[in-house]
């Protein structure tokens, strides 16, 4: 790729939040960027800012082999892969049906590496690409009422963890991004997912605590502060193998390094009241 050739990007989960910011800052930091989501008619920004609107859903292998086939064929390269599709299952493992959890690991992980897998035959054509995966500090503890979730981020860690040992030779990094509390839609879809499925019965007053918790009444801070971190790693020569932002990101994370698995459920509980 000559100096004047712009970095093809593709970014999924981009019709909002993080994924959306992801995709209108790189555009306006000189990449040439491919949006996917299921809801295309909500990227119409990102076309405006010259960027192409894909239409995919990770759990659809035809729709993921079409887009890659067209960015090869538009660009002739793909140079930096941005897994950012996901969603938050919550509820009780107790209350979650089977097949509702099946699908979180679908969208979160398996989706993912599906996507990895079309992309990887052309970055090790072309010697070099960066794959960029969005976890969560919750990839590194569980709380109540998320326990798919927390294991679809878990095992996207440890499956970041092989792929970047295994493609190194081909000179491709692969960095995760762990976001702690940012302002999207994650929330109030997660948080519903909680009260639908565990919102009466057993687990009611938990999640009538986790609903009434002081944590989510406070204004989180925009996706910039994660798109920021995306652009370093993607600026770096040699980038981190992780990053960290957003609320209380790095606080949890240390705490998680330094105590005991029972004194951090204590802690965690504490936080919800």
């Amino acid at each position: 790729m000559s100096g004047k050739e712009k970095p093809v990007v593709l970014v999924t989960g981009a019709s909002s939040g993080i994924g959306k910011d992801f995709a209108l800052q790189l555009l306006q930091n000189g990449y040439k960027v491919y949006g996917a989501a299921r809801r295309v008619e909500r990227m119409a920004d990102i076309e405006s800012a010259g960027g192409v609107a894909l239409e995919m859903d990770v759990t659809d292998d035809a729709a993921m082999t079409t887009a890659i086939d067209r960015i090869i064929r538009d660009e002739g390269r793909i140079d930096v892969l941005v897994n950012n599709a996901g969603y938050g299952q919550m509820g009780a493992l107790e209350d979650v049906p089977m097949d509702v959890a099946r699908r979180q690991m679908e969208v979160n992980l398996i989706g993912v590496a599906r996507l990895t897998q079309l992309v990887l035959p052309h970055m090790r054509a072309q010697k070099s690409g960066r794959i960029v995966n969005i976890s969560t500090i919750g990839g590194k503890f569980a709380g109540p009422l998320g326990g798919w979730y927390y294991a679809s981020k878990h095992a996207l860690e440890g499956y970041s963890d092989t792929l970047r040992m295994e493609v190194r030779q081909f000179g491709i990094d692969v960095v995760v991004i762990e976001p702690g509390g940012i302002e999207t839609e994650w929330g109030p879809i997660a948080f519903g997912s909680a009260e639908q499925y565990s919102g009466q019965g057993a687990y009611g007053p938990l999640v009538k605590v986790m609903m009434n918790s002081p944590i989510l009444k406070r204004t989180m801070p925009p996706p910039q502060v994660i798109t920021d971190l995306l652009l370093k790693a993607l600026k770096s020569k040699r980038p981190s193998a992780r990053y960290h932002g957003g609320y209380m990101a790095g606080p949890i994370l240390f705490l998680k390094w330094l105590l005991p698995d029972r004194m951090m459920d204590w802690v965690l509980m504490k936080t919800m009241q």
